[in-house]
């Protein structure tokens, strides 16, 4: 009702009753924030205290005639506009139209504009011209959740205000103090609770009051979990801590049985990362409840999961899991997709084989493989720039004695040769990206390797025919499209084929560096 109702956010309360009070209003102002923060309700507040009869230090008094017609909805000269559904240039002139006229019975003719980033360029531009010039008798306040939509020209000419999200313990007290005028016991583990559900949204904390008021006149903690949906989520944590157990079948059975049930596989991987992030913060920091919405009992199973898990695998799982929601909108199938994470999340990551684990022919085929390569042909190629430190791989073994061909001089006034280039990490995944968005250029690379200097790709294809493509069409600058999403710059590519005798390189280096990695052992080649 009044400015003095509306909860965390002084420094904007204070600022617009003292200027209501000391009469230097602006034409126009712009309030920001998330859902739920009192920007809709200042504006109002706003308007009916410029307009108020009898105003008291800047508060409405909310006994004159126009302070109650404005809480009833019935004073004409407050115009309160959804930008969602009038976004056209169409509606923002019908709003010029009425500029003109003077208001009916107030002072000022205020317009509401609410979610303003929802309205059209054409619909922003019109919007421009009557805020540039506006007649001295009408205020425009704009509310909005995604401040980087609304244009630069509109923000310019408004007051800008911030609405922070609310605090936990502002949310409590005014819970506490509604549950008393509303004569229903709440407890205050209970109102803690929502307000950690809220997310700090006043909005969103009563309508959920609203609903656990419903469910009795007794609102404890179980209460707003029924109320708010999160009762019942044993199964989250039966697959988190099938995860933390590396138990790939117990994790899949969990998710066939919900899949049985119906449940929306989507908003279960949802549930699955807001729950590892709880672990995350959990592991972390020590005093760690206040920033973890759970219940009480789900708080104990965060901690013990906490202290299984390492803090890089949590961090890998939150990648994953994010990865996953990214890609459930262009999916096939969800619970295919969802399995493939699981499987992934409950694969051994860091936990690394032993030389004792890994045989004498292991150890010697990784080693016959990895001499072959290193006795590739050298090539003669410049390299002015460095290379990004994320596309170097572990460099190959050197022998003391190479043979060296096409040689160029490198920066150092040297020469160029195969032992100055790294197989370039994670190539296989670069040709599944290429694959994915440029089949027709993702076919030539089929079995192909790369290595890498500083910005130079040398580019080993199957065949002559995959070597000429890559040298007369545009397959090249569509790789380095990919390269540079990935590496964050494009490469000089230099392309040869490995049938006509310009290289024997059997399969990418990159695939048996990190075979080697996950054996922990570490490969001698024997100069020859």
């Amino acid at each position: 009702m009044s400015f003095s109702d509306v909860v965390s956010q002084p420094h904007i309360t204070t600022t617009l009753k003292n200027q209501i009070k000391g009469g230097k209003t602006a034409h126009a102002y712009l309030f920001t924030g998330s859902r739920g923060t009192g920007k809709t309700t200042c504006a109002r507040i706003f308007a009916k205290a410029i307009n108020c009869l009898d105003p008291k230090d800047g508060e409405p008094c909310l006994e004159c005639d126009i302070c109650k017609m404005a809480d009833s909805g019935t004073l004409a000269d407050i115009i309160e506009i959804d930008a969602a559904s009038n976004s056209k240039v169409e509606d923002i002139r019908e709003l010029r139209e009425g500029v003109v006229y003077t208001p009916e019975i107030c002072k000022y003719k205020v317009y509401i504009i609410d979610e303003v980033h929802m309205l059209s360029a054409g619909a922003f531009n019109a919007l421009l011209k009557t805020m540039e010039e506006p007649p001295p008798h009408v205020k425009f306040v704009l509310a909005t959740t995604e401040i980087q939509k609304v244009p630069a020209t509109i923000v310019s000419r408004c007051q800008h205000f911030d609405f922070h999200r609310i605090r936990s313990e502002d949310i409590v007290s005014r819970l506490m103090y509604i549950a008393g005028q509303e004569n229903f016991t709440l407890t205050e583990e209970a109102a803690e609770l929502v307000a950690r559900l809220s997310d700090g949204g006043m909005r969103d904390a009563l309508s959920l009051l609203d609903q656990c008021a419903a469910f009795g006149d007794n609102v404890d903690v179980n209460v707003v979990s029924q109320a708010a949906g999160i009762a019942g989520r044993d199964y989250l944590f039966d697959i988190l801590e099938s995860i933390a157990a590396g138990d790939t079948a117990q994790a899949l059975r969990t998710v066939d049985s919900l899949y049985s049930m119906s449940k929306d596989l989507k908003v279960l991987a949802g549930e699955l990362l807001t729950q590892m992030r709880n672990v995350m913060i959990a592991k972390t920091i020590d005093n760690s409840r206040e920033l973890i919405t759970c219940l009480p009992e789900e708080f104990d199973r965060i901690k013990a999961l906490a202290e299984k898990m390492k803090l890089d695998d949590i961090l890998e799982n939150i990648s994953v899991l994010q990865q996953t929601s990214e890609r459930f909108a262009r999916a096939a199938s969800k619970r295919i997709e969802l399995e493939m994470m699981l499987v992934r999340l409950c694969s051994p990551k860091r936990e690394q084989k032993g030389v004792s684990a890994v045989s004498g022919a292991e150890v010697s085929a990784i080693e016959a493989r990895l001499d072959r390569i290193e006795r590739a042909q050298a090539v003669g190629i410049t390299a002015p720039n460095p290379m990004p430190q994320a596309m170097q791989a572990a460099p190959a073994p050197q022998p003391e004695q190479r043979q060296e061909t096409k040689s160029a001089p490198s920066q150092g006034g040297g020469k160029l040769s195969m032992k100055d280039f790294s197989p370039v990490a994670g190539w296989d995944d670069i040709v599944a990206q290429v694959n994915e968005k440029y089949p027709a250029t993702g076919c030539f690379l089929k079995g192909s390797s790369a290595f890498s200097h500083q910005n130079i790709l040398l580019l080993t294809v199957n065949n002559e025919f995959f070597k000429e493509k890559f040298k007369k069409g545009r397959d090249a600058a569509l790789l380095n499209e990919i390269l540079k999403a990935n590496f964050g710059q494009t490469f000089n590519i230099k392309v040869r084929s490995a049938s006509n005798g310009d290289v024997k390189v059997e399969s990418p280096l990159s695939a048996l560096v990190d075979k080697a990695k996950a054996m922990n052992i570490e490969v001698e080649i024997k100069n020859k």
